[in-house]
C-alpha cells in the first residue's frame, strides 16, 4: 500500500476528525448510515492498482467468452429463474483480498464475485466526504479508467436509466426502506431522480407493472434490482401477495436476477489466473486435500458469508448431502496491509463494473473496500474494534 499517503494521513488523524467526518456523511441522508464505517480510506499505489486491473480483466475475458450462458445454466435455482433475460448483466462486483505471496509481494486474490449492483451511489458520497474533511490530495482518485465524479454519474444513469425518463424506472427491494443498503438506494434517488419502491408496491395490470404516486398511477418500464432471493426464500406464499415478478412481464430488468447466480460463487471453478485461488466443485473432487487447514468450504446459494465453514474437517465433507452445491476453495491469507496506530489492519477491494446496454463490455468504474481484524470480513467478525468497517480505496491517477 502506500506509504507515504498513509503516513500523511495517520499523522494528521485525531477522533475529533473522523467524529466530524461521520456528521459529515450523515448530513442530509435520509437516515444515518446504519454499518460501521472506517476511520481511514485505503491508498492503493499505482503497481497494486494495476493488478488489480489485470486480475479483473482476466475474470471478465470469461464472462465475455462464448458460452458462458451455457456454463451456468446450472447456477439458477429453478424457482429462483425469471423470464425475459438480458443478454448481459448490467453491473460486476469482484471482490479481492489483499494478500502476500509466497515470494512476499503484496497481491490481490479473488474472493467472490456477484453480477449484481453495490453501493455504487453511496460509494460515491463516501470519497467525496474522506477527501473533504481529511483534505486528501487531488492526485489521489476513487475512479478508474480516468473517470471523474461527472463521467462515472454519466456511466451510472446510461447503465441505469438508459432511454428511460427517471420516473419510468424504480428501484425496488423487498421492503426497500429497512434494508442497510436503503442509504444508497437514496443516494441514488437523489442523483438520478428515480423512485425507491417496495416489492409489495409493485401493481400488475396485464403484463405491465405500475407504481402508485401522488394519487396515479405510473408506469414502470425498468426495474433497477435490488433483491436478492435469499431474503424472501423462506416465505412459501410470498407471490400469493405480491406480484410474482419471475413471469413474462412487459418490464426490463437492471440487473437481470439470473445473474446474480451466473456470475456467483458458482463462477469461480472456471476462473485461472495468478490472482485466482484453486476452486472444485466439491462433487468433482475425486480425492479430499490432506491439507484441509488450507481450504474453506463454501455453500453456491447463500450470501453475505452465511454458511461458510472456515475450519474444514474432513467430516464437514463428508456430511454434505448436495456436494453439487458447495465449493471447496483455497484459502487465502490476507496481509494487514493497512497501518491503523496500533498495527495492522487486513482489507478487501470489490471493483465495481458498469455496463449500459449497447457497450461491447463492461467499464471498470469506481471501488469499495473493507477492513477487518477478525476472522472473516464482514461486520459480525469486526465488533468492537475500530479502524475497520466500510471505506473505500484511493489510488494515483
Amino acid at each position: 500500500m502506500h506509504p507515504s499517503a498513509r503516513k500523511t494521513f495517520n499523522e494528521d488523524f485525531t477522533p475529533q476528525k473522523y467524529q466530524a467526518f461521520l456528521n459529515r456523511l450523515n448530513s442530509g441522508l435520509h437516515t444515518d448510515v446504519p454499518f460501521r464505517v472506517a476511520e481511514t480510506p485505503v491508498f492503493m499505489t499505482a503497481d497494486f492498482t494495476n493488478k488489480l486491473i489485470a486480475a479483473g480483466d482476466d475474470i471478465i475475458d470469461t464472462i465475455l467468452q462464448p458460452g458462458f450462458k451455457e456454463l451456468t445454466e446450472r447456477a439458477i435455482p429453478d424457482k429462483w429463474r425469471v423470464a425475459n433475460e438480458t443478454g448481459h448483466p448490467h453491473f460486476i462486483a469482484l471482490d479481492f483480498g489483499i494478500c502476500k505471496n509466497a515470494d512476499g509481494h503484496i497481491v490481490p486474490q479473488l474472493i467472490e464475485l456477484q453480477g449484481f449492483p453495490s453501493l455504487y451511489g453511496f460509494q460515491v458520497h463516501l470519497g467525496d466526504t474522506y477527501r473533504e474533511v481529511f483534505e486528501i490530495p487531488a492526485d489521489e482518485t476513487v475512479y478508474f479508467n480516468e473517470l471523474d465524479k461527472d463521467s462515472y454519474m454519466y456511466l451510472l444513469k446510461k447503465t441505469i436509466l438508459g432511454p428511460f425518463r427517471p420516473d419510468e424506472v424504480v428501484l425496488m427491494d423487498v421492503n426497500a426502506p429497512e434494508q442497510k443498503t436503503a442509504v444508497d438506494f437514496y443516494l441514488t434517488q437523489q442523483y438520478l431522480g428515480i423512485p425507491v419502491v417496495s416489492l409489495s408496491d409493485l401493481q400488475q395490470l396485464g403484463n405491465q407493472l405500475f407504481y402508485e404516486t401522488g394519487g396515479e398511477k405510473k408506469r414502470i418500464r425498468r426495474i433497477y434490482n435490488r433483491l436478492i432471493f435469499d431474503e424472501i426464500d423462506g416465505d412459501d406464499t410470498i407471490f400469493d401477495r405480491v406480484v410474482d415478478i419471475r413471469r413474462p412481464l412487459d418490464v426490463e430488468w437492471i440487473t437481470h436476477p439470473n445473474w446474480f447466480y451466473r456470475i456467483s460463487k458458482f463462477t469461480m471453478p472456471f476462473l485461472k489466473g495468478d490472482y485466482i485461488p484453486q476452486t472444485h466443485f466439491l462433487h468433482q473432487i475425486s480425492q479430499i486435500p490432506a491439507d484441509l487447514e488450507n481450504y474453506v468450504l463454501k455453500p453456491l446459494f447463500s450470501f453475505a458469508g452465511q454458511g461458510v465453514i472456515i475450519d474444514v474437517t474432513e467430516n464437514d465433507i463428508r456430511n454434505i448431502t448436495d456436494p453439487e452445491n458447495w465449493i471447496l476453495q483455497q484459502k487465502v491469507n490476507y496481509e494487514p496491509v493497512v497501518q491503523a496506530p496500533d498495527g495492522g489492519v487486513k482489507a478487501e477491494i470489490r471493483l465495481l463494473y458498469l455496463w449500459p446496454d449497447g457497450d461491447a463490455k463492461p467499464t471498470l468504474a469506481i471501488n469499495l473496500a473493507r477492513l477487518s481484524r477478525g476472522k472473516m470480513i464482514g461486520v459480525r467478525y469486526n465488533k468492537d474494534f475500530n479502524w475497520v468497517g466500510g471505506t473505500i480505496a484511493f489510488m494515483p491517477r
